[in-house]
């Protein structure tokens, strides 16, 4: 660390005292206070009083840089040169049916672009990709570095679970950070999900920034202040980013839950998958092709659409997750035959008890339902039930006629079915004798691209 001789006279209360009192950190203030953090010489309560005193007061854009930088370079680092000649990377922030990188990386390799991700587990009301792609029997989500690099070499695709040495700084403040009421900040937020990028050896990086009441930014405002962030730090990091504003008011398709997201991503890949899910695939999918350079797609969105669609309708994209599948250990007969994955035991409904449109679908209770199934988990390491789910079978703005289904949900367990039946009736939907409009899928687009 190149800061090693002028860290040895910095302290902890100094440095939480400056950002209490609203002064700017040093660079070396910062590497230095999340490398001691990190080795286990700062306790937890003076880097809980620090995480305060910067959801309190923020920080510049130098300091939030600094921060992600500090936190990448605590653990390991991925380094695919030589193995992929450009690494392009994807990100949600999470929210209800997101099952969009099982669509969007096969496509993406399709169209002859190597994608290497890592993945976490849900968490909360949202879902994880490496949770909905262990509903493949078999499927391995722990390789070694070694394998890791292989595939991406051999296959051009593999998604793997994240590493326990990428950034753990991040880890360890993140997990402080959930029990001290200092989640909801931007420059915490964004250095949290940047680190993970950066560490992972992405070249050029798209960000799928939700808004909405199933999202963590729930204001346009505020998705827009941390999509900003994060294209920032990327972009003073030496990475071209894309950040896309999506909305996250309503689940994104039909389905959240693991087995039936699958089964729904299959589909989408067949091309018979909802259009509102498809469309949101391409989209991601042409923003990710468009920043590779050497490609006929770099700096051309139309272009990339275009070869994202086609991957679709030629099948090469379901060609490919397949491949995905039985190179990781799943069963491609599942790929195949969809109806082999996992299947709940017991299906009900909810039917509309008035005509009328809908005015209001709430993913966050959606989310919390499928939870309230087994099908998500409120602690790290809890055990889920990949077949349960929920089915939203209509969208904002849809007419209905008293009697039409409205929810389809899939469990095991006849009591924890009661229960979310209960949930959905009393919390998600609103139907009204008025007209709504429907809502729009994206609500902007920003690029950063360094000089």
């Amino acid at each position: 660390m190149k800061f090693k001789e002028s860290m040895k006279t910095l302290n902890a209360i100094e440095i939480i005292v400056r950002k209490r009192d609203q002064v700017e950190l040093s660079t070396e203030q910062i590497y230095w206070f999340i490398q001691e953090y990190t080795n286990g010489h700062i306790p937890d309560y003076q880097a809980a009083a620090w995480l305060m005193a910067v959801q309190l007061n923020g920080m510049t854009r130098r300091e939030t840089v600094d921060l992600t930088m500090a936190m990448v370079e605590s653990g390991d680092r991925i380094n695919l040169s030589g193995i992929v000649p450009f690494a392009v990377d994807k990100h949600s922030t999470g929210g209800v049916g997101d099952k969009t990188s099982l669509v969007v990386l096969p496509i993406v390799a399709a169209c002859g672009v190597p994608v290497a991700k890592m993945s976490g587990r849900s968490l909360g009301h949202t879902g994880g990709t490496i949770d909905k792609l262990e509903s493949f029997r078999g499927f391995q989500v722990e390789l070694s570095p070694e394998r890791f690099k292989q595939l991406a070499k051999e296959n051009h695709l593999v998604i793997a679970s994240q590493t326990s040495n990428i950034a753990p700084a991040d880890k360890s403040l993140y997990a402080l950070r959930d029990v001290t009421a200092t989640v909801p900040s931007i420059p915490l937020i964004a250095s949290s999900i940047m680190s993970k990028k950066l560490a992972g050896g992405a070249d050029a990086i798209v960000l799928d920034v939700k808004v909405g009441e199933g999202a963590f930014t729930r204001t346009i405002d505020e998705a827009r202040t941390l999509a900003q962030t994060m294209v920032d730090i990327g972009v003073d990091a030496g990475k071209a980013v894309t950040a896309v504003l999506a909305d996250m008011t309503q689940p994104l398709g039909t389905t959240a839950g693991n087995a039936i997201e699958v089964h729904e991503a299959i589909d989408t890949m067949r091309g018979e998958g909802p259009s509102d899910f498809l469309e949101h695939c391409i989209v991601i999918a042409a923003h990710m092709l468009e920043l590779v350079p050497n490609t006929d797609y770099y700096h051309n969105f139309e272009a990339a659409k275009q070869a994202a669609r086609q991957s679709i309708d030629d099948g090469s994209a379901l060609s490919k997750f397949r491949q995905l599948v039985h190179a990781q250990g799943g069963d491609p007969n599942q790929v195949d035959n969809p109806y082999l994955l996992p299947q709940a035991r017991i299906q009900d409904t909810i039917a509309a008890s008035q005509a009328g449109y809908v005015t209001r679908i709430d993913a966050r209770q959606i989310g919390r339902a499928v939870v309230d199934l087994g099908g998500g988990r409120e602690k790290k390491g809890e055990m889920i039930d990949h077949a349960v789910g929920v089915e939203t079978l209509v969208k904002i703005g849809d007419h209905v006629d008293a009697g039409d289904l409205l929810f389809r949900l899939h469990a095991n367990d006849e009591n924890r079915m009661a229960m979310a039946l209960g949930w959905i009736e009393q919390h998600v939907i609103t139907i009204s004798p008025s007209p709504t409009e429907s809502l729009p899928q994206f609500y902007g687009t920003i690029k950063g691209h360094p000089a």
